[in-house]
């Protein structure tokens, strides 16, 4: 398993409802909408930079 690690984050009142929303509406805690988010765009900045 994947060692976590805490930190905390402070984040706009607009951007953490819209975020609260999202999870919601994909029925994943908060957390877990944060982290799928920054995955996919760590994965596609990935391919992007393996593209020729």
């Amino acid at each position: 398993m994947d060692e976590e690690k805490r930190i905390t984050l402070r984040l706009p009142a607009d951007l953490h409802a819209w975020l609260v929303a999202q999870s919601k509406s994909a029925r994943r805690s908060l957390n877990s909408e944060i982290v799928h988010r920054l995955e996919v765009e760590r994965e596609t900045t990935e391919a992007d930079a393996a593209t020729p």
